[in-house]
């Protein structure tokens, strides 16, 4: 990956678009419908598991601002700082992977640790 244009950063920017806005139709529209997910939650397969994370993402968001966007026609990175409600800043990387026009794939990268010591903090329904 050497540019910063491309098929691949132009769908790349429209999913953070979407993430910042959080339209889970419009992630949706641009994954493939066999899109693989891979985070510290674990892997998913599946757009409806892919829409489950995404909308679970968004209930957390505050504010994301975008860091870094590379990409070409097949791959792209965008690293963003998301502000959530649990964690007031966590770093994040994506490599996403794009094949026929949509999101393939999307690795996520993040420390979980600031989340997962928020969730010891709160108190079971």
């Amino acid at each position: 990956m050497t540019g910063t244009n491309g098929k691949a950063m132009t769908i790349a920017q429209a999913y953070f678009d979407a993430m910042s806005n959080k339209n889970a139709d419009q992630i949706v529209s641009i994954s493939a419908n066999d899109v693989v997910c891979i985070s510290p939650v674990g892997e998913l397969q599946g757009v409806q598991a892919f829409r489950s994370f995404q909308e679970g993402f968004a209930s957390m968001i505050k504010a994301l601002t975008l860091l870094a966007a590379f990409g070409d026609d097949e791959h792209a990175v965008i690293v963003y700082n998301a502000e959530t409600y649990p964690v007031p800043s966590a770093v994040v990387a994506e490599h996403v992977v794009i094949k026929n026009g949509k999101i393939a794939s999307t690795t996520v990268i993040y420390d979980g640790m600031p989340f997962a010591e928020y969730l010891k903090t709160v108190q079971p329904h």
